[in-house]
C-alpha cells in the first residue's frame, strides 16, 4: 500500500477516535481562555479533526506528484472525506453547536453530487475533478467544524460568532456548487434514446 493510501486508511481510522471523543460521557475538564470556555475532549476532537484534514490535503498532492493514484485511492479518498465531514456535522447537531436543517442540506447535496459522480465514471469512464466552488465548500466546512468545536476560540473575546458565519458561508457554497456540478454535467441524464 502506498503512502496516500495509507493516509486514506489512517483518515478513515481516525473517524471511530473522534466519534468516542464526542460520543461517550468523558469529562476532563474545562479550558479558560482567550474568550471561551472549552472542554478538553471538543479540543482534542478538534486536533483529530484538522490531523484528518491535513491527511486529506496531503494524500492527494502526494498521489498526484509521485503519479501514485490508484483504483483505491480514487475510491476511498472520497469516502473518507465524506465520512468524517458527515459525522462531524451530526455531532455538531447533537451538541446544538450547528441547526439540523443546515446539516440536513448539507448531508443530502454530498450524496447527491456522490451519485452524480458515479454516474459519470459510468458514463464516461472519467472522474468528475473538484470545482473551484466545490474547494471553497471544502475549506470553508473545515473551517466551520473546527471553530465550532473550539468554541470559537480566538474570536470569543471579539464576540464574534466565526464558526456560525463559516457554517452559513459553507452552506452558501455546498448549495451553489451542487447546482454546478449539475449543471455542468447535465448531459448525463439526457437518455441516449432521446438525443
Amino acid at each position: 500500500m502506498n503512502l496516500p493510501n495509507k493516509l486514506t486508511v489512517f483518515r478513515i481510522i481516525l473517524i471511530p477516535v473522534f466519534i468516542l471523543l464526542l460520543a461517550l460521557p468523558l469529562d476532563w475538564g474545562t479550558l479558560n481562555g482567550l474568550g471561551a470556555t472549552l472542554p478538553v475532549t471538543h479540543l482534542i476532537a478538534a486536533i483529530v479533526f484538522i490531523v484528518a484534514s491535513l491527511t486529506d490535503l496531503l494524500d492527494g498532492k502526494i498521489a498526484r506528484a509521485q503519479h501514485l493514484v490508484t483504483n483505491f485511492g480514487k475510491f476511498a479518498d472520497p469516502l473518507a472525506d465524506k465520512m468524517i465531514v458527515m459525522t462531524a456535522f451530526i455531532f455538531l447537531v447533537k451538541l446544538d453547536f450547528a441547526p439540523a436543517w443546515v446539516v440536513s442540506i448539507i448531508v443530502c447535496r454530498e450524496l447527491a453530487v456522490t451519485g452524480l459522480r458515479l454516474l459519470i465514471v459510468e458514463q464516461n469512464g472519467a472522474v468528475m475533478a473538484a470545482a473551484m466552488p466545490g474547494k471553497i465548500k471544502t475549506t470553508t466546512q473545515m473551517l466551520a467544524i473546527i471553530f465550532l468545536l473550539l468554541h470559537d476560540v480566538f474570536f470569543g473575546m471579539l464576540s464574534i460568532p466565526f464558526g456560525a458565519i463559516m457554517l452559513y458561508i459553507c452552506l452558501f457554497f455546498t448549495i451553489y456548487s451542487g447546482a454546478d456540478y449539475f449543471i455542468q454535467n447535465r448531459h448525463v441524464f439526457v437518455d441516449s434514446s432521446n438525443e
